[in-house]
């Protein structure tokens, strides 16, 4: 199986299309499933634009989220490094393909429902602020050659600020990038999600393309060794509640059942430039398989305009 290349860590040369994307995820959780976050940083070269997005959840507190869309492109065409009002972010790669490490300086908004972030959020201003190493749980994964994308499965340790609050994390969690496609949020659905079962196995999956075709990419990555079992097949099935958020998800992924229970939400609302509305829930989530086993990980939707 082909592995990702070290060199693909860093940003790459862009296209001329208008919503050309490169996108770096960060999930993490603490494994008793009390915390986690996720951070995206998504490149928009033509529009001059990078995509921010950082958040702290828990099933038992407020969300605290930063969703800036006006972040100025970094001065090196090679740079990881972000500056805006309120907001520094870095992103150092130590080892490529091994060990990575995010800073974030900035603002939170606190929000007490979730769903406030599809319409005009208010909540109180606290600093926020994280030093977090992704570390490579044994392998990265290559996706497919539909487009240029990899997944690394990984244990996350650190500190987060919050206020004067000072929170260590030794957990786990689940890096991604992509480049090279024009990413249009208000025209295509899916599903993706990744984790980890209390066994030490991992899993991903992403699917929910096309709504009378299967097709999709998925992995386990078994509690010992770093070879992945690799699935073409992903069927989506949901219960939706207020405001789009799902209750409940089942994924079906090659022979394996996915039990998925969302327990922290972080949406976002995304307005194309001609004024259509994408929403973007992601949750940290609660998973148990058809054989009985446990975990937990992230889950995210995208939902255009119908």
């Amino acid at each position: 199986m082909a592995r990702p290349a070290a060199r693909d860590e860093g940003r790459h040369q862009p296209g001329p299309e208008r919503l050309w994307n490169e996108s770096y995820y960060f999930d993490w959780f603490q494994p008793d499933g009390s915390l986690g976050g996720y951070v995206r940083v998504g490149f928009l070269p033509a529009q001059q634009v990078v995509w921010y997005w950082a958040c702290l959840v828990g099933p038992d507190r407020s969300l605290v989220t930063v969703v800036e869309h006006d972040v100025p492109l970094p001065a090196s065409a090679s740079s990881l490094e972000l500056r805006g009002p309120g907001l520094w972010a870095d992103h150092v790669i130590d080892e490529p393909l091994d060990r990575l490490t995010l800073s974030l300086e900035s603002f939170g908004l606190v929000v007490d429902d979730p769903a406030d972030m599809y319409r005009s959020p208010r909540g109180e201003i606290v600093p926020f602020g994280f030093e977090l190493e992704w570390t490579t749980d044994r392998a990265a994964y290559l996706w497919p050659p539909v487009t240029p994308r990899y997944e690394i499965p990984c244990m996350v340790s650190g500190e987060v600020l919050l206020g004067g609050e000072r929170i260590a994390i030794d957990g786990f969690g689940q890096r991604d990038h992509s480049w090279g496609a024009a990413r249009d949020w208000w025209s295509m659905s899916w599903c993706w999600s990744a984790g980890r079962f209390d066994d030490g196995s991992r899993w991903h999956t992403a699917g929910g393309f096309f709504p009378d075709n299967s097709w999709g990419v998925g992995y386990e990555l078994p509690a010992v060794g770093d070879a992945f079992e690799e699935f073409d097949s992903v069927v989506i099935s949901e219960r939706l509640g207020r405001e789009g958020l799902v209750e409940r998800a089942t994924i079906e992924v090659g022979p394996h059942r996915l039990d998925v229970e969302p327990i922290a939400w972080s949406p976002v609302l995304l307005v194309s430039e001609d004024g259509r509305e994408s929403r973007f829930p992601r949750a940290l989530c609660r998973v148990q398989d058809a054989a009985g086993r446990s975990g937990l990980g992230w889950i995210e939707f995208n939902q255009p305009p119908v």
